[in-house]
């Protein structure tokens, strides 16, 4: 096409007005700008839209006929603009988290984030933490929610909110009546645990960094809902996040245990790549996530 949009609008507005220089008013122009324009899109086609006679100018023959032509297509490039306005505001987003975050907390900010985005399209993937980061670094999410920090220098990571890990058993298991785990008592029992790569076993590591070699780890499971089945069901005893267990807990399923001088806490950060462009719709879920914390 040897023809812009601008170039279209001017036209329009010349046809309109019957003057360059109340159509390069409308259009916040000087008229010599809406003159070139309008010169530069004649001789493009080699043809003459308008009769000129001095400073007056009137649509000639020509431009009648393409005038029609020039609204209908003027009127689509705007609705398109419109469209493309409209698909800034409507939120689409593509949240990435950790197995913890994505199955027991992402859901509760979905309803608020829906009232003020209601045609959104909000896409949920859950996967261990270094998974998560990897979809962030490779832009197949818009925002990672992971429960450890990272490092990596196109990464960017954004506290969020605290977060301990609790150390728990059945109700029927030896240790549920003791309450307080001494160094012995880590060492004898048989562990239930996350896989070596998700954030509540990094955490774990490394609050029994001393003992590590001594305990005796039974099963790892990749999902919490196995960990609590397992430790249940009386395998062993487990260590999660006090989000996964609440329930449990008050339901009296499981049992919280303590372990003493054992730092079990820990952030969660949201995860961006450092080179983006900022979009709206992430920073708005940024800060309900923590507004809601």
């Amino acid at each position: 096409m040897n023809f812009s949009i601008r170039q279209l609008e001017i036209f329009l507005a010349v046809a309109k007005y019957q003057s360059v220089s109340k159509a390069a008013d409308q259009l916040c122009l000087s008229q010599s700008a809406a003159s070139a324009s309008l010169q530069n899109l004649e001789k493009a086609y080699g043809v003459n839209l308008f009769d000129r006679q001095g400073n007056k100018i009137k649509l000639n023959a020509i431009g009648h006929t393409l005038r029609k032509e020039a609204e209908t297509l003027f009127a689509h490039c705007q609705q398109f603009d419109d469209a493309l306005k409209r698909h800034a505001d409507i939120g689409h987003l593509r949240v990435g988290a950790s197995f913890t975050i994505g199955n027991h907390l992402v859901v509760r900010y979905l309803a608020d984030y829906l009232a003020s985005y209601p045609d959104a399209d909000v896409q949920f993937e859950t996967a261990n933490t270094p998974d998560i980061v990897a979809k962030v670094l490779n832009y197949e999410v818009d925002v990672g929610m992971i429960e450890r920090e990272v490092q990596h220098r196109e990464l960017e990571l954004i506290p969020w909110k605290e977060d301990e890990l609790v150390v728990f058993c059945s109700a029927s298991h030896p240790l549920a009546k003791k309450g307080v785990l001494k160094d012995k008592d880590i060492k004898e029992a048989r562990w239930i645990l996350r896989e070596p790569d998700s954030g509540a076993r990094f955490t774990f590591d490394r609050a029994l960094a001393g003992l590590l070699p001594d305990i005796e780890i039974y099963r790892e499971f990749k999902h919490n809902e196995a960990i609590k089945s397992a430790v249940e069901s009386g395998l062993g005893i487990g260590c999660l996040s006090k989000v996964v267990l609440q329930n449990d807990f008050r339901n009296g399923d499981l049992v919280p245990l303590t372990l003493a001088n054992r730092d079990m806490t820990r952030t969660f950060y949201f995860a961006l790549p450092k080179q983006r462009h900022k979009k709206a719709a992430v920073e708005f879920w940024v800060e309900l996530c923590r507004k809601m914390t």
